[in-house]
């Protein structure tokens, strides 16, 4: 049997129950789980209020919708796949999902050279210049120390083992040819590519 509740009822009930939720507060009971679904619910107000735009995701050749939503200071403040979109159709990679810790709003990204000597446990400031230069020796380094080896049959090989190449699938044909290219004059062999991961 169905019972009819009026509006003063219904307020009536609702005050006491909030009452009896902060005094359950107030005895020490966790209230957080109820305040994460507040701060859920003004989250959710804000993108409402967001202007959203289209875009792709940077990743892979793959190209995945994206949706990004900036308030009115232009501030990327959520990014989600695009469910409109014909390829990934909302869906998006752990890479995708995560691209807003690449923007502003991530206070912790990196934005300078980061440089921690051997056996030190301190890290240093650097500048782009020093960190290119700092690369380039070491590539030369290990290159001079191991290129001109023997193999198991005495063969004269050039090759260096100490360095690896991670190519993007991000380039084109011709750009992902020019980079391998490059790291296979360097003497690498390990040698491997985004799109195949």
């Amino acid at each position: 049997m169905a019972t009819s509740v009026t509006r003063r009822q219904f307020l009536k009930g609702s005050g006491a129950t909030l009452a009896g939720g902060l005094t359950l507060s107030a005895l020490g009971l966790d209230t957080k789980p109820a305040m994460a679904h507040v701060g859920d619910m003004d989250r959710m107000k804000k993108l409402r209020e967001a202007t959203q735009t289209t875009s792709i995701c940077c990743y892979c050749s793959v190209g995945c919708g994206l949706i990004c939503s900036t308030d009115k200071s232009g501030t990327v403040i959520n990014i989600e796949g695009d469910p409109d979109h014909p390829v990934s159709e909302g869906t998006l990679c752990p890479k995708g999902a995560n691209i807003m810790e690449t923007t502003a709003a991530n206070q912790h990204r990196l934005r300078d050279v980061l440089y921690r000597a051997p056996n030190s446990d301190t890290w240093e400031k650097k500048d782009w210049t020093w960190a290119v230069d700092k690369i380039a020796r070491n590539i030369k380094k290990d290159r001079d120390a191991g290129f001109i080896r023997q193999n198991s049959q005495g063969q004269t090989v050039n090759r260096v083992d100490t360095i690896a190449f991670h190519g993007s699938s991000n380039v084109n044909s011709e750009e992902c040819f020019m980079m391998v290219s490059m790291a296979r004059a360097l003497g690498m062999v390990y040698i491997d590519h985004q799109a195949r991961v």
